[in-house]
């Protein structure tokens, strides 16, 4: 598979599937998936954000970098007291790549091991990519893969994990993650809803790469899951230009954090999807990098933000997309989270 990154950084088990799938708008999209499509059967068409949407990412960026290097710390030595120096890193395509290109670097600055890393693709509904395991399985004992994202919203592909698993004996369904506000993964950076920079952007903070795509006249039986890969933004890529930044920040004195909050993520979407009518609990999306898809690639209602989130950084690239779009922000009391994203449900409009 094509991506903008090395190879020494990430082997990507993904079928190139460029020029075969036309990339459609968002609200053709929308009506699609709620009419019954699946997302993975179809590809966004990926933009390059307005000026001041970017001024707000390299804001976040500026402002958040040293957050997101001290999760990379926290959670390199999780994995390392867990797993020892035998892990093999298999990112969760696309967000998990930058995390576990963060966490390849870190250990091997800090630790000198250097842990094999791969991406898979995993879709929620559609399981993980069978083909894929079979080739890190034929290299590694089962025990060494430890599953990696950049952070948890409500922890649905954490049960799409667990659920797929059972297939492979010996694999851990655990997931390592940099944020997780919801309270689920086995391994985390940090509980809170922290700001990851590289959930500001899309393909242009993930190799050029699109989000994974699964259609039974593209992807065969025995093809990797696809991606396409969109290199006519060469010009917009950052990806390497976000690893360097956080990169820059790494060091081994890492201050510790606040205890999580009680309960779980799941319960507090519940709980929102019921307060504001929701009837698909897919549609509430809670978190920072969640809220971002919400904004980026779906049709969204309205966002939800703490009494305070006007003046919180971590959410003016948020504040800013919702202001672009035409979208309502209200207060909420919200408990685990900073900001939740709610998908328009189109047959309301």
């Amino acid at each position: 598979m094509r991506s903008s990154y090395k190879r020494e950084d990430v082997c990507l088990l993904l079928k190139d599937i460029t020029g075969l799938v036309q990339p459609q708008p968002t609200g053709e999209r929308e009506r699609l998936i709620q009419s019954g499509k699946h997302y993975c059967e179809m590809l966004p068409i990926e933009y390059v954000p307005t000026q001041k949407y970017m001024d707000a990412y390299y804001n976040a960026l500026s402002r958040f970098a040293r957050d997101t290097a001290f999760a990379v710390g926290r959670l390199s030595e999780r994995i390392l007291d867990a797993r020892g120096d035998k892990a093999v890193l298999v990112s969760l395509a696309r967000a998990g790549i930058p995390a576990g290109i963060l966490l390849k670097r870190y250990i091997r600055r800090y630790y000198g091991t250097d842990l094999p890393h791969y991406a898979v693709s995993i879709i929620r509904g559609r399981g993980i990519d069978r083909n894929a395991m079979k080739y890190l399985l034929a290299r590694f004992a089962p025990e060494r893969l430890l599953f990696v994202d950049g952070w948890i919203g409500k922890g649905a592909i954490l049960r799409e994990l667990e659920k797929e698993a059972a297939a492979f004996p010996g694999v851990q369904p655990e997931l390592a993650v940099l944020a997780d506000p919801a309270n689920a993964a086995a391994f985390c950076g940090t509980r809170e809803d922290i700001l990851i920079p590289s959930s500001c952007l899309n393909c242009t903070v993930s190799g050029l790469i699109s989000r994974t795509f699964l259609r039974d006249d593209i992807i065969g039986k025995d093809d990797f899951h696809g991606a396409a890969y969109y290199g006519e933004l060469k010009e917009e890529d950052r990806s390497y230009e976000f690893i360097r930044t956080i990169e820059a920040e790494f060091q081994t004195e890492i201050p510790a954090e606040d205890g999580a909050s009680e309960g779980n993520g799941m319960a507090e979407a519940v709980k929102i999807a019921g307060q504001f009518r929701v009837g698909d609990i897919n549609l509430v999306k809670p978190g920072i990098g969640e809220t971002t898809r919400v904004l980026l690639r779906r049709v969204p209602w309205k966002v939800l933000i703490k009494e305070d989130g006007r003046q919180d950084p971590a959410l003016a690239h948020i504040l800013r997309l919702a202001e672009e779009k035409g979208v309502r922000v209200e207060t909420y009391p919200l408990k685990h989270y900073r900001t939740c994203g709610i998908i328009r449900k189109l047959a309301d409009m």
